[in-house]
């Protein structure tokens, strides 16, 4: 491997799936889910290197494909229970062990996201490069009145007082984390072994394509979507 520069992405992507057997190499028009976000990845001018972390042979061979590198996960971090975080640490210190440097920045993309745009990762990773902020996470605005079910079953509100009902307007929003990408400072990240340490922000993202597949039905309406939507002239999702 050549140098990993300052900017490194990395896309984790196991090769088991309860909710979707084999979800990361379902398509969604016409391209892997992990496929496309190398695409992304590869389209944002700041990344320099993209790496796939992997215990399935047949998604490290889409994601070559793809034009990203491969690192094999060991099974102890493939599990249902392993953190991504764990994964992202194992990346950096491989490369690390290979290439006797880390990058400066970490972009933590999930391929269960199929339409992360590239301009949105470009503004993120300036903010941690500029030392703006230590993270800086994909999310989109909401609105809504939230509730709990307590023990005896009554529901309960959340984000509001229920007896006022304010307009729309009248309120500021909230924000929704998507787990689209997460951009990390690096040496905040390897101490704090987490993914919000330090100065957080976040970016807002579209809230019509912000799709997390996750299940069939997720996977039927990113496929739906994506026939709708005019291919960027950089070729990413």
């Amino acid at each position: 491997m050549s140098s990993i520069g300052r900017v490194l992405a990395v896309v984790p992507a196991r090769a088991g799936s309860k909710g979707i057997p084999g979800k990361n190499l379902r398509q969604v028009g016409g391209r892997s889910l992990v496929a496309r976000a190398v695409d992304a990845a590869l389209a944002t001018p700041s990344i320099d290197t993209v790496v796939v972390s992997t215990d399935g042979p047949d998604i490290a061979d889409e994601a070559r494909a793809a034009g990203a590198r491969v690192l094999h996960r060991p099974a102890d971090l493939a599990g249902d229970t392993a953190s991504s975080e764990s994964a992202l640490l194992h990346v950096l210190d491989v490369l690390e062990q290979i290439h006797e440097e880390v990058p400066e920045v970490l972009v933590f993309l999930q391929a269960t996201s199929p339409f992360t745009d590239p301009a949105d990762l470009e503004a993120a990773v300036h903010r941690v490069l500029s030392g703006a902020a230590d993270v800086v996470f994909a999310a989109v605005p909401s609105h809504a009145f939230l509730w709990r079910v307590d023990g005896d079953g009554q529901a309960r509100a959340v984000n509001h007082d229920a007896s006022v009902r304010p307009r729309r307007q009248d309120r500021a929003p909230e924000f929704r984390e998507t787990g689209a990408f997460y951009v990390l400072r690096v040496d905040g990240f390897r101490q704090h072994r987490h993914r919000f340490f330090g100065r957080t922000e976040l970016t807002a993202i579209d809230a019509a394509t912000a799709v997390d597949v996750d299940d069939e039905t997720d996977l039927t309406v990113a496929q739906a979507l994506a026939a709708t939507l005019v291919p960027a002239p950089n070729g990413a999702p």
